[in-house]
């Protein structure tokens, strides 16, 4: 269209510099150096192409109307409709277990048994391993004794009581005496105890540290790791802003990159303090562990489900603009004929999360409406485009 009023003008120009041979040309008009000559010329040829732009108009319309193929953008578009949008939120935890326990001895002494060995299972109160009691049960044996018969003094006094024989103070001597001898043999026979050595809880024993003969401390010298795979979580921090959606019971799905393994749990504890250090909460995730491969500090990906939309309107991310203000839009095709034919027509939208390559429009857009996919970013607003869709 340019070059054709380009050429228009030229013959016009041409047309008119033809008819001054009988007056002025046009070099001589600007050889003169009269300005209102040069006006009057100027408005002269304004005139022609101004004449000149309403003809090419009408030529170009009539051209559109008779030539059924067009240089039309080309686009293609999707129609959009309400779906299930599931927003996650992505973290990393480690693998933890509260039964995962180092067994420190009670007392001290030689390590005179152990009754284990390295990945053995046992059970709750099972005895794992014995020290030595230096004649500590020798001492419960004679306790025993006196005990013993502090009872049978006992018991034949408060006989001759009942038979109002004897002094009262005959029979609460022997009642104070016998009971204590059954303290005296209860409280040796629980420092005898802490020489064997228990299991707190059913597991495998990961690891026995001390060998047997070695010379242990109370509190010091540590004897086995225990630890119990069925009782397994991930312990994570979460930033403070995410407080009212990471709650107890929402949904997790959590990937072992090292396992190549996921699973599907929920948030059992979310806590209630935030760390003023980095404005963080902790939550827990419970992680079934029935294969046993799932081992403590194992690193962990969590994606936790903290929004949820039935039907959310969600468009692709790539297709929407900013304006000058700010303001996000995209486009949408109105008034598509039967082949395919429509006009683009630009709507301001609000966005809300995204996930991939996916954000959902919380405001401006309706459903079923048929917006421009490829070749969003080279319409304009009004332009006739054609929708290629396979």
């Amino acid at each position: 269209m340019k070059n054709i009023f380009k050429i228009l003008l030229l013959t016009s120009i041409v047309t008119a510099c033809s008819g001054e041979k009988k007056g002025k040309s046009i070099e001589d008009i600007l050889a003169s150096n009269n300005l209102t000559q040069l006006k009057e010329k100027r408005e002269e040829i304004d005139a022609k192409q101004q004449e000149y732009s309403e003809l090419l108009e009408r030529i170009n319309e009539k051209i559109s109307e008779l030539d059924t193929i067009k240089k039309l953008p080309l686009v293609t578009s999707v129609m959009i409709a309400p779906q299930v949008f599931n927003h996650y939120l992505e973290l990393q935890g480690s693998v933890q277990t509260k039964e995962n326990l180092v067994i420190y001895p009670e007392a001290g002494g030689i390590l005179s048994s152990v009754y284990v060995k390295e990945g053995q299972k046992v059970s709750k109160g099972q005895l794992l391993g014995k020290i030595d009691d230096g004649g500590l049960s020798q001492q419960v044996a004679q306790l025993e004794i006196q005990a013993a018969l502090a009872k049978t003094t006992f018991e034949r006094q408060e006989r001759l009581w009942k038979q109002n024989i004897g002094s009262e103070i005959q029979y609460l001597q022997a009642k104070s005496n016998y009971e204590a001898q059954q303290r005296a043999v209860s409280q040796l026979k629980s420092q005898l105890e802490k020489t064997n050595v228990r299991s707190p809880f059913t597991g495998v024993i990961d690891d026995v540290i001390t060998d047997q003969g070695s010379v242990v401390a109370p509190g010091q010298s540590p004897l086995f790791r225990i630890v119990n795979l069925d009782n397994m979580y991930i312990e994570t921090d979460v930033p403070e802003n995410y407080i009212t959606s990471v709650t107890t019971n929402k949904d997790v799905k959590i990937e072992f990159p090292v396992l190549g393994q996921t699973l599907d749990a929920k948030i059992r504890q979310a806590g209630n303090f935030i760390n003023p250090a980095n404005r963080t909460f902790k939550i827990e995730v419970a992680v079934p562990n029935k294969d046993k491969n799932i081992k403590p500090n194992l690193t962990a990906r969590l994606k936790i489900n903290d929004y949820s939309n039935e039907k959310a309107i969600l468009v692709p991310q790539n297709i929407i603009s900013e304006n000058a203000e700010g303001q996000q839009y995209i486009y949408i095709i109105e008034n598509k004929n039967n082949v395919n034919e429509g006009s683009a027509k630009q709507i301001i939208i609000e966005t809300g999360k995204s996930q991939g390559d996916l954000i959902e429009v919380t405001k401006g857009l309706e459903s079923n409406a048929e917006i421009i996919q490829e070749g969003a970013r080279t319409v304009k607003e009004g332009q006739t485009v054609k929708v290629i869709n396979q």
